[in-house]
């Protein structure tokens, strides 16, 4: 009997060696490589050098950019607004999507609900990989979903998928999840690194070659990364995250990679008894609700996308017992933390030091932008002086390492969204200075952070 030979492969690059390393030769990423068998390494869809895995191409032709026929193809809404903004504006023809999240967040009953929706006006499939047809009814009656129309299949292996599509030709399908498909192509378990990439490959090519919408369900690691190899990302045209927290109703599908749309948008639900509920006014989930203004408190205006949401930013400046103070975000970025803490000490003379500081965005919900500089400075202060900021007062804006307060972009969208809101006070960088006066909001524009923090003194 031929004794099967082992190589190892990247999950971050895709990359392969014979012989397994502490760092992958490729990408320089630490252990990363995972063994597998490659008995069918030199079959199509495998580069011949073995260094990489390539899709095998829809067309050898060579043309002219300027002479290739386009066409909008019209797009398939989901049903769901908030599913249809995080798409940019629905799902396209031919496009693959890469839905990930923890387990149990939610990201069968989204789509299932979707493609109830869908179901009347396009040919839908369900492909279940992790679920019993019994299990799949049972939710759909729970839900109280219209699934009359609503193909479904229970399969794992991928070439009796690829056939059932090739077959009934559906508009848009669901494979629910990546990682339980497999290729007997292939002689790895489920979820290996050969496994999931080929099989996203295959159908990837099948969904550009005969106009199928395919969305792929995936698993996410402790880290909260999608399983699998990383290439698993590039293949897809759309990568969307399911976020949220266990202990909460309210749950975020933000979109991270998006070819036919913007990225960063975020779509807001709440989960109910009947399923995952689109939630119009998301900006009333992340302000905490006081009798009075009280110290530590600071509204923002951050941008999702095309969205601006309003975000209360909580800041406790206590008394360090230990040695060495705390420093702890919640929601924002650790390492900017103690940034504009050093910025604050240098350039507006308010030292912590020697105090506790932690800070916490209300509602669960992740900033990256920098434009929450100004308002996490200005929470820490008021906690620090014991002493709450004017009421109705949003503020956004960078900050410098020389201490000036930098433009966001958007300015003006985020102030319009703060006074439909019935905030009557603004303070931004001057940057953001609108050229006409917003109805309503008194804008004060400042240049520095000393500028800033006098409101509170």
């Amino acid at each position: 009997m031929t004794k099967s030979r082992s190589v190892y492969f990247c999950n971050a690059c895709g990359g392969q060696t014979l012989k397994w390393q502490g760092q992958c030769p490729h990408c320089r990423e630490w252990n990363t490589l995972v063994e597998a068998v490659a008995d069918n390494i030199g079959h199509p869809g495998f580069h011949k050098t073995g260094a990489h895995f390539i899709p095998p191409a829809l067309s050898g032709q060579l043309h002219n950019l300027d002479e290739v026929e386009t066409e909008d193809s019209p797009r398939y809404s989901t049903g769901m607004a908030e599913f249809d903004r995080v798409l940019g504006g629905g799902l396209v023809r031919g496009g693959v999507v890469l839905l990930g999240g923890d387990p149990g967040i939610g990201k069968s009953t989204l789509l299932l609900q979707a493609l109830s929706a869908m179901s009347s006006r396009q040919r839908v499939l369900y492909v279940s990989g992790e679920e019993s047809a019994q299990q799949v009814a049972l939710r759909a009656k729970r839900l109280a979903l219209d699934v009359t129309a609503v193909k479904l299949l229970t399969e794992i292996q991928l070439e009796n998928i690829q056939a059932t599509l090739a077959e009934h030709q559906p508009e848009v399908a669901v494979i629910d999840s990546i990682q339980t498909i497999y290729s007997e192509a292939l002689q790895s378990a489920p979820g290996a690194v050969a496994q999931v990439r080929e099989c996203a490959a295959r159908l990837t090519r099948l969904a550009k070659g005969q106009g199928i919408c395919i969305i792929l369900i995936g698993h996410v690691t402790k880290e909260g990364a999608l399983a699998g190899p990383r290439v698993l990302e590039h293949m897809v045209d759309t990568v969307l995250y399911f976020e949220g927290d266990a202990h909460s109703s309210f749950r975020l599908v933000r979109a991270f990679k998006n070819r036919f749309g913007a990225v960063n948008e975020l779509g807001v639900f709440a989960m109910t008894e009947k399923g995952l509920r689109e939630v119009s006014n998301p900006s009333a989930l992340f302000l905490a609700h006081h009798d009075a203004q009280v110290p530590g408190a600071c509204v923002m205006v951050t941008q999702e996308g095309t969205r601006p949401l309003l975000v209360e930013i909580q800041a406790l400046v206590d008394e360090a017992h230990a040695t060495n103070p705390r420093r702890l975000s919640v929601g924002l970025e650790q390492n900017r933390l103690a940034m504009l803490l050093a910025v604050l000490h240098r350039h507006a003379g308010i030292p912590c030091f020697d105090q506790d500081v932690f800070i916490n965005a209300v509602g669960g919900v992740k900033i990256t932008e920098p434009g929450v500089d100004l308002a996490v400075v200005l929470a820490i202060v008021s906690s620090l002086k014991n002493k709450p900021l004017p009421e109705k007062l949003v503020v956004f804006g960078e900050i410098g390492l020389v201490g000036e307060v930098r433009p966001v972009q958007r300015g003006q969208e985020r102030l319009k969204e703060a006074a439909k809101l019935g905030f009557v006070r603004a303070l931004i960088p001057r940057a953001n200075q609108p050229k006409q006066a917003i109805p309503g909001l008194e804008i004060t524009a400042v240049q520095r952070i000393e500028e800033a923090v006098r409101i509170l003194r």
